[in-house]
């Protein structure tokens, strides 16, 4: 069976390995239709994700096909559509008995501490499938990426009518403005490249866009947005150690600042930065299973709409060839997705 392996940074195999053979108690046999390409991927492909260890098999943003399921699993059925919850979490950890699975102690996320879906079958706990009859495999494969978003803006909390600041307008920017939008707040994107805040502008209708240019006019500009009151939550979603230090300074009295971006480096700041404003901070980590059936809700009644995210499509056979332009921003690169068949 085919595959394709990040054997080391940098580095995509493809490989043969063995059928997944038939599932055992609990687990559901899946055939992969298709993988959508994310901000983990491109940081496990340039080293840069502290979760990630090699060799692995990427891939856990899915739309698969449900194959075969073991005698007693119930929630889906051979010939269901699904997108995928690829967060392995124990069951009996703290985290997990606060009902916190996100971050289980022991947490093994599919494609990233442990084989994904960068192949054409595998097993699958049935519980982390949650199937549709209205969704196609491609809106499957957006679903992680939005689950992310939404359990971002559920961290920072924004209240009608509040002043809201997403830094970074990358996918999991755009996932967490899908469902900060819904909140009845005034938002705020900001980025370094040109053509993503206008298509927050164009698809989204975004009131506030600032161009980060690193020369001090971000402060003019977000002191003229907000009447000179910065924002009420701020999320950082650009995974960069010196955005994530400099976020602080757009935080409002009382505050709060959420990071959903990752990075290896070191977050510094001084601490009345933190202390005056009474500032919260707060991580944001994968996301929850109701995150999953309320996003797959959104997209069947259009709330939310999947077209515009889809930027770049690859097959299975050419994404190694590929993926490296996927990492460039001048690319315009929105959502990648894989088809695999």
């Amino acid at each position: 069976m085919k595959a394709i392996e990040l054997t080391e940074p940098k580095k995509f195999t493809p490989i043969d390995i063995d059928e997944p053979g038939k599932p055992g108690a609990g687990q559901a046999l899946v055939r992969v239709h298709r993988i959508g390409i994310c901000g983990t991927d491109y940081s496990g492909y340039l080293g840069k994700m502290p979760f990630f260890s090699y060799p692995r098999i990427p891939g856990h943003e899915l739309g698969v096909e449900v194959l075969e399921v073991a005698d007693g699993v119930t929630n889906v059925k051979p010939g269901d559509r699904c997108s995928i919850e690829p967060y392995m979490n124990c069951g009996e950890c703290y985290a997990c008995r606060k009902g916190a699975s996100n971050c289980c102690e022991k947490l093994k996320v599919i494609g990233v501490m442990e084989d994904g879906g960068m192949r054409e079958r595998f097993l699958v706990r049935a519980q982390k499938l949650h199937p549709s009859e209205k969704l196609s495999y491609e809106q499957f494969a957006l679903v992680e990426t939005l689950a992310i978003g939404c359990h971002a803006t559920d961290r920072g909390a924004p209240a009608k009518g509040d002043h809201v600041l997403i830094i970074g307008a990358g996918p999991i920017g755009l996932a967490t403005l899908e469902f900060t939008r819904l909140t009845g707040v005034t938002v705020t994107v900001m980025d370094m490249v040109e053509s993503r805040l206008q298509f927050c502008k164009d698809t989204y209708g975004v009131a506030h866009t600032v161009q980060f240019k690193g020369d001090g006019s971000e402060a003019d500009q977000i002191k003229e947005i907000t009447g000179g009151d910065r924002y009420s939550v701020v999320t950082d979603a650009t995974g960069n150690n010196r955005s994530m230090s400099n976020a602080m300074s757009y935080v409002a009295q009382t505050g709060s600042l959420v990071y959903v971006g990752i990075t290896t480096q070191e977050v510094s700041f001084l601490h009345p930065t933190l202390h005056k404003p009474e500032m919260t901070i707060k991580a944001s980590r994968n996301a929850l299973p109701r995150d999953f059936g309320r996003i797959i809700s959104l997209i069947e009644d259009g709330t939310i709409n999947t077209d515009p995210w889809v930027t770049h499509r690859t097959t299975f056979e050419n994404m190694i060839g590929e993926f490296e332009g996927f990492t460039r921003p001048e690319t315009g690169v929105i959502k990648a997705i894989v088809e695999v068949v």
